[in-house]
């Protein structure tokens, strides 16, 4: 028996067994779990939103204090000349 024929019939045995009985309050079970993770979700989303508003407001208020565009004073002296 080549390894696709041991295949289907190992299929076709599985399908003609009975089925296996569901339990009555899968249904409500599966609805509550959904809402949990939709639940999840929105809060993770809600959190990197929060974060990223902040990081975007401390971004601004250090760029509006530290003006990083201007660029530093020089700390050495230019040479003294003509004296």
């Amino acid at each position: 028996m080549s390894g696709t024929n041991r295949k289907e019939a190992e299929i076709r045995r599985l399908l003609d067994l009975p089925r296996p009985p569901v339990p009555a309050d899968l249904v409500p079970r599966a609805a509550r779990r959904g809402e949990r993770v939709l639940r999840r979700r929105r809060v993770a989303r809600r959190v990197v939103w929060a974060v990223l508003v902040a990081a975007v407001v401390v971004f601004t208020v250090w760029a509006w204090d530290v003006h990083p565009w201007v660029p530093p004073p020089a700390t050495t002296t230019p040479p003294l000349e003509g004296w």
